[in-house]
């Protein structure tokens, strides 16, 4: 890693990143990301976007924060952490094709991907960059990848021959792959209602299908036509129009917004704060049976994939859900992935009752209950590993016991509400002494598999809010 200075406050590349409205070009990033083979398939296989898409782009989004908005010891232990999680993403695609995410090649694209997004949005909203401004951009930019130690000779020379190196790369690699027709046509029509819908849950049915159609029509429209030639792709004048009155309303409405408002990160790196008041507060759900709770913590919290079954590949999307927001070293995340993988073998042997090497949901429901009631060890072998493993990847300080701070740190980021995560901290609590010890951890959601009634939602935490 060079010493070249990071783009600071006054960056563009931090102003044009930051704003809010670069989520209008989110949904188009993603496609374009997915066409190239290798990340279509490894996102395809082993991602968790079809049944947490929201979470997909928060995950995006907060990676994004901590690559370009952040001090140089913060940009190496994301980059760290991001290595740490693409070595687990290799195997073969559809059409026998190797692929890793480790792929130098690959990597570069992904980069180079979010650097076009950005020049894409004020093109679209009718202000393009002038060529010194995309160069002063695109300079900003490189001096933030020069800390991946990536191959310059993969890169674009300079802006100006980005564009062709987007144009080479989708004539000779890019393809409409199951993964980006799956974001682009289907994924939002399944999608589950954002977390912070408020009052508006309930039409969450009939909300999905206007913004699915709105998102698919955006991005139609606002892809490179050279890759809606090569993927037989059409978009209507209607979806033309739409584009032309989104970007530049946007762009307006943009321009006389404070500051506050208008950017999602400040350039100074802060995050912006809502103005919007804070929610209701939490109230305590029904009581319910140990069935109806399970079933719930099955759809919501462990089918990290949505195929409705169980697999290794949900305890470690699961693992890596919680390891994301704690910034661990490779020890610390390997601890974790560990612990939930002998919660994986432990429950397959225990509950796989036809052999097919995955648990559906009614399987779990009935081992567990099962489990539960006839042997007082049953979570302590599994379940239990993961959560105490859990609670010493969060005890940042290793005192052994957790605050607020690290319970927000460790179940929050920016799908959940800081009141939500202190309701959850306070159950925990049982002494009320303001921290939480390992036992009191383990025993509320000890509790959750186990009470017959109890108005507890901690357990539903376990994993930070679906």
């Amino acid at each position: 890693m060079t010493d070249t200075a990071l783009p600071g406050a006054d960056s563009l590349l931090r102003r044009t990143l930051g704003e809010q409205r670069i989520a209008l070009v989110a949904w188009r990033l993603l496609v374009l990301q997915n066409a190239h083979p290798a990340v279509g398939a490894g996102v395809g296989q082993l991602s968790t976007y079809r049944n947490h898409p929201w979470r997909r782009i928060e995950h995006t989004m907060d990676s994004g924060r901590r690559l370009f908005f952040s001090d140089r010891e913060a940009l190496r232990r994301e980059i760290e952490r991001l290595e740490r999680s693409h070595r687990r993403i290799e195997g073969v695609d559809a059409h026998g094709r190797p692929y890793t995410a480790l792929d130098p090649a690959v990597r570069v694209w992904v980069l180079v991907t979010l650097y076009e997004a950005m020049t894409a949005l004020p093109a679209l909203s009718g202000r393009p960059l002038r060529p010194a401004e995309l160069d002063r951009l695109y300079r900003e930019f490189r001096q933030v990848c020069e800390a991946f130690a990536l191959p310059d000779e993969l890169y674009p020379p300079t802006a100006a021959d980005v564009p062709d190196y987007i144009r080479r790369t989708i004539r000779d690699t890019l393809e409409l792959t199951p993964t980006a027709r799956d974001m682009l046509y289907t994924v939002l029509t399944r999608a589950p209602a954002p977390r912070r819908l408020g009052r508006l849950r309930p039409a969450w049915p009939l909300l999905r299908r206007v913004v699915a159609r709105f998102l698919t029509a955006l991005t139609l429209a606002d892809l490179p036509p050279e890759f809606r030639a090569k993927a037989g792709l059409s978009h209507s004048r209607a979806d033309a129009a739409l584009s032309w009155t989104v970007h530049r309303a946007a762009r307006l409405i943009a321009e006389r917004l404070p500051d506050r408002l208008r950017y999602r990160t400040q350039p100074s790196g802060e995050r912006s704060r809502s103005a919007a008041k804070a929610p209701r507060p939490v109230r305590a759900p029904r009581r319910d049976s140990r069935p109806a709770r399970l079933t719930a913590f099955f759809h919501q919290v462990m089918d990290q994939t949505g195929d409705g079954r169980l697999t290794a590949a949900d305890f470690a999307a699961m693992a890596h859900t919680t390891c994301w927001p704690l910034e661990l070293d490779q020890k610390g995340e390997s601890a974790v992935y560990a612990a939930f993988d002998s919660w994986w073998r432990h429950l397959l042997a225990s509950t796989d009752a036809d052999g097919d090497g995955g648990i559906s949901c009614e399987e779990f429901v009935i081992a567990m209950l099962a489990g539960a009631d006839r042997d007082p060890d049953y979570l302590r072998d599994g379940l239990h590993i993961a959560v105490r493993a859990m609670f010493h990847a969060a005890d940042l300080d290793g005192s052994g016991l957790l605050c607020v701070d690290e319970y927000r740190t460790l179940f929050g980021g920016s799908r959940v509400h800081p009141a939500e995560l202190t309701h959850g901290f306070h159950q925990l609590d049982a002494d009320g002494d303001g921290r939480i010890t390992e036992e009191e951890f383990v025993r509320g959601f000890t509790e959750f598999f186990t009470a017959h009634d109890t108005d507890s939602v901690a357990g539903t935490q376990l994993l930070g809010r679906p």
